[in-house]
This record gives structure tokens, C-alpha cells and sequence, in this order.
């Protein structure tokens, strides 16, 4: 039986783990992929550094592009934008698979299906141990939306929008029409440049980017945000921009409490704000029912994404080739025979996608 390379996450400190294992023939309702690129995500750092727990031994990696291998009996032909499939086509696909008919996915909300499975994010079991993106194939199950890249979408910039790029779609989407609004967006790495740049193109009245890191405003002014502010000087630059009245809309994405707290503290009477960054532990905050009651605030939690999340982050690279400079948050390219020195040199470069390809 043919066999291929997988890089076998066993916890915290210890080296990833290079193994074959046979390449599985897809079942019912699966696909079977060949991975040209997977990019390190933030939360695939959280638990190379220990800050989250998975259960092991697991392959690691979500944000994944490759090329179809192999169909299972009644695996989808049609992707999520309905253009037919075949062998050979290179696609992304959501990072979760789910059921579409528990509780949660009949309520909209597929990403916390009772039964979901999560790629990256599983142990590996006999025959199931092409889960994540760290290996050179990927065994999509049942219920994974698959979307098919077309040739100008390059691997380093599609295999974020599974992840990144979706999540912030989703937040734009729970955020509403952004015409005309006041954005504050806290955190400017990939995702809050992202959503800074789908702001822009959404029409925004004003971008207002915050980061602790002040060598960060050039770059978030070139993903479209109108102006910068570090913590300290965020309040009173709203204050300034808004005419005394808040943000309509802010959009946490760096996973700080402190973050968190400024996202609500600072929206307008009737303002709206997604909290998407804290998927790992950060902390508790500080709130004060009236201030929810007398401000009238919505606040939101988005954790990963519905599947049309990700044909709208696929179509929003497709559509601004060249106009906000994505290509920039490529990091370094590095063979999976080289997975340790990926992660070490990823942990040293935040802000930029780390690529492993097989």
C-alpha cells in the first residue's frame, strides 16, 4: 500500500514527529487531497507554545490548499459556489465539517454542530490520520464545504482564507452593512488587516485600526485603514473622528481582554461590537449591565465561520488582486521535512503566514 508523510504533533515541547502512514481510499461522502500549502495560523502556535490544549497526537494545520485526489461514493461534485469538481482541481475548504442537521446547524450555526469535526484539531486514529494540513494529504469527510481556487488566487494567499479571511467575513457579515460607518478594528495582525481592507471595500466612513505595536500603522494604512492608534490614545481618537458619539461598529481581533474591553467601551449609543479574537484563554473584563442597558450595545461572539463565510472571503481575494498588499503577509516557505523550524521561525515573525508545503 502506497504510503505518505505526516508531521505528528504529541504536545508542548516536544519535536514534531515525521511519519508515513497509507494513504486512505476515500468513503462515503469523502475526498481525498493532495496538500500543495498549509499556512501556520495563530491558534496552531497557541498550542505548539502550550497556551491550548488539543488532544494528541494530532496533525496540526487548517488553513490548507491541495489538489483532488480521489472521490469517495457521493462526495460532492459541485463546490459552495456551484461549479462542478473533477480530479485535479485545487481547492480550499472550510476548516470544520458538520452535519446540517443538529440542533445547531438548523439554526444557523453549523461551526458549533454537534457532531463537528475540525481539521487540525483532532487526534488521529487508524485510517483517519490525514486530518490536518501539516502532512502531504488530506482526508476531507462528509460535510466539509469545498470551494474550487481559480489560477490568479496563489496557494500562499488562498490557504489563509479558510481561516483568517472567513473569520473575517463572518465578523463583517454579524457587523452589517458597513457603508457609511465608523470601524474601529483592534489588532492588526492578518485578520484585523484583513478586516481593515474589507472595510475599505465595503465603503467605511472612517477605518480606525489599533495595534500595541506602533511600527504596525504604516501597514494597516495600506490595507485601508484611515487612521492608527495605539491603546493609550485609542479612546480619545474615536472620541475625535466620531464627533464625541463612539465607533458604529468595532471588531476585536487580537485576543487581549484588554481589547475586548475597549471593543465595548468605546461603540456609540446603538453601537455593534464582534468579539472574535479570544478563542483562547485571555482573561476575565470588566462590564456594567447599565452600560448595556442605557448605551443600547450589541455585543457578538463569532467563533470560526458558516460555509458561505468562506465563498465570500475567497471572492473578496479574487476581487482585489493587487489593491491591498496581501502578498506582503507571506512569510517564509519551508518543506515539511522542516516543520520545527517553521513553527520557530513563525514565533519570531508575527503578523505574516508561515507556509509548509510537502
Amino acid at each position: 500500500m502506497q504510503k505518505a508523510l505526516a508531521a505528528v504533533f504529541t504536545g508542548h515541547g516536544d519535536p514534531f514527529r515525521l511519519e508515513e502512514f497509507p494513504i486512505p481510499a476515500p468513503g462515503t461522502g469523502e475526498t481525498l487531497v493532495k496538500i500543495t500549502c498549509s499556512t501556520i495560523c495563530g491558534s496552531d502556535m497557541h498550542t505548539w507554545h502550550g497556551r491550548r490544549q488539543e488532544p494528541t497526537p494530532c496533525v496540526l494545520g487548517h488553513e490548507i490548499v491541495g489538489t483532488i485526489a480521489a472521490f469517495g461514493p457521493g462526495s460532492p461534485r459541485l463546490d459552495l459556489r456551484g461549479e462542478p469538481l473533477t480530479e485535479g482541481d485545487r481547492i480550499t475548504w472550510t476548516l470544520a465539517a458538520s452535519c446540517g442537521e443538529c440542533f445547531f446547524c438548523k439554526r444557523g450555526l453549523p461551526q458549533k454542530c454537534e457532531h463537528l469535526f475540525k481539521y487540525g484539531h483532532s487526534a488521529i486514529a487508524p485510517g483517519r490520520e490525514f486530518s490536518g494540513g501539516f502532512a502531504e494529504y488530506c482526508l476531507l469527510t462528509a460535510g466539509t464545504g469545498i470551494i474550487k481556487l481559480r489560477a490568479e488566487l496563489s496557494d500562499a494567499l488562498a490557504a489563509p482564507a479558510n481561516c483568517a479571511v472567513a473569520t473575517v467575513a463572518a465578523a463583517t457579515r454579524i457587523s452589517g452593512n458597513l457603508e457609511g460607518q465608523i470601524v474601529s478594528v483592534l489588532g492588526c495582525g492578518v485578520l484585523g488587516l484583513a478586516a481593515c481592507a474589507m472595510a475599505s471595500e465595503q465603503g467605511a466612513a472612517a477605518i480606525i485600526a489599533c495595534d500595541v505595536d506602533p511600527f504596525r500603522e504604516a501597514t494597516a494604512r495600506r490595507f485601508g485603514a484611515t487612521h492608527f492608534h495605539t491603546p493609550d490614545t485609542l479612546r480619545e481618537g474615536i472620541a475625535t473622528t466620531s464627533h464625541g458619539r463612539g465607533a458604529d461598529i468595532s471588531i476585536e481581533l487580537s485576543g487581549a481582554n484588554t481589547a475586548v474591553s475597549a471593543a465595548i467601551d468605546n461603540l456609540r449609543i446603538g453601537g455593534t461590537a464582534v468579539i472574535a479574537g479570544a478563542a483562547a484563554p485571555c482573561g476575565c473584563i470588566s462590564l456594567d449591565p447599565q452600560m448595556l442597558v442605557r448605551r443600547m450595545v450589541s455585543i457578538h461572539g463569532l467563533h470560526n465561520y458558516a460555509p458561505n463565510d468562506l465563498v465570500s472571503a475567497v471572492g473578496f481575494l479574487e476581487q482585489i488582486q493587487g489593491k491591498f498588499p496581501f502578498s506582503d503577509l507571506a512569510g517564509e516557505n519551508f518543506a515539511l521535512t522542516r516543520i520545527d523550524e517553521a513553527f520557530s521561525s513563525s514565533g519570531k515573525r508575527p503578523g505574516v503566514r508561515t507556509a509548509i508545503t510537502p
